[in-house]
């Protein structure tokens, strides 16, 4: 079983996910480095949007090997997450081998011996050709390695994370009718949740850990200037800078970076110079989802605008 051996050093990794469009502060680029060294898998957690799926997706764009996602829900088990046979196929094959199952049975004295001589032909049925893999199989069985995104994994049930323990200890499965599988080469395995509910130890212990909040205003605008690239430096400090202001209200849920690149990319289209207390009222439900946290916003228009304005220029 062959280990990835990963970057040279966490300056290499930030300089890689940049090169793929992903902006990482020093403790992503960090963890990342050590992750893929250590061959052990990241438990990513943090606020909804700021970049924790997108990290999977930028780091298998740097190695260059498939992203294998996996999006728990709450119910999921082996059949959708690991494997299933495919009774089909199966089946065809039964009929396809009618005739050779009645000369095998044939000259038998009765049911019971014809059943044991069937018996002896159970393997051809299960064996890795009926095999139909799911994502965490599938991304044991990639010869050039891959990256394993386990996505809110903290949606799952309880005896799914248990289930998960045998893979990301040992990076191989159990399959009861053909044995243990190992992996032909360790993914890159990367674990996102979004804390709905707590984790059980024996999984965090078995990952490095990575709380991704909400960035400085610096990291912010060349997040921006990187999805963005159409926008004025002018009106980039304007829009992160009430975006951080926003962030400080009492409000249900805080725009995170993926609405903030949606804002910016809504005011390029309305070829917005800068910001201005219609423009920003005009767009509010760019970046706040619910009416009333756009009515909180609203309440506080002209003191936000008029602040960020006055600071940024």
């Amino acid at each position: 079983m062959e280990t990835w051996s990963g970057f040279d050093n966490p300056e290499g990794v930030r300089k890689g996910l940049q090169n793929v469009g992903y902006i990482a502060s020093d403790r992503i680029a960090n963890t990342v480095y050590l992750a893929s060294h250590l061959a052990k898998p990241i438990l990513v957690e943090g606020p909804a949007g700021v970049g924790k799926t997108e990290l999977a997706k930028a780091t298998a764009a740097f190695m260059g090997v498939p992203l294998i996602r996996l999006q728990c829900y709450e119910g999921l088990d082996e059949s959708k997450a690991l494997y299933e046979w495919k009774y089909g196929k199966q089946l065809l094959y039964t009929q396809l081998l009618k005739d050779k199952l009645d000369r095998i049975v044939q000259g038998e004295m009765d049911l019971s011996e014809s059943i044991e001589k069937l018996h002896q032909y159970d393997d051809i049925f299960f064996s890795p050709r009926f095999l139909e893999p799911r994502p965490l199989l599938k991304a044991l069985q990639q010869k050039q390695g891959a990256v394993l995104l386990v996505d809110e994994v903290d949606k799952s049930d309880d005896e799914f994370e248990s289930f998960l323990l045998e893979i990301l200890s040992d990076f191989q499965v159990s399959i009861p009718e053909i044995g243990t599988i190992e992996a032909t080469s360790v993914p890159f395995v990367f674990l996102t949740s979004n804390n709905t509910r707590e984790l059980s130890e024996a999984l965090q212990r078995r990952c490095l850990h990575l709380y991704i909040s909400f960035p400085d205003e610096r990291l912010e605008r060349e997040i921006v200037r990187t999805r963005v690239p159409d926008i004025t430096e002018k009106l980039n400090r304007q829009l992160v800078a009430f975006i951080n202001k926003v962030r400080q209200l009492d409000i249900r849920k805080l725009p995170s970076v993926s609405e903030t690149i949606d804002w910016a990319r809504t005011l390029v289209l309305l070829h917005a110079d800068n910001l201005d207390r219609e423009m920003v009222k005009r767009t509010l439900n760019t970046f706040l989802k619910t009416q009333q946290d756009i009515q909180v916003a609203e309440s506080r228009l002209d003191a936000l605008t008029e602040q960020t304005v006055r600071e940024v220029g």
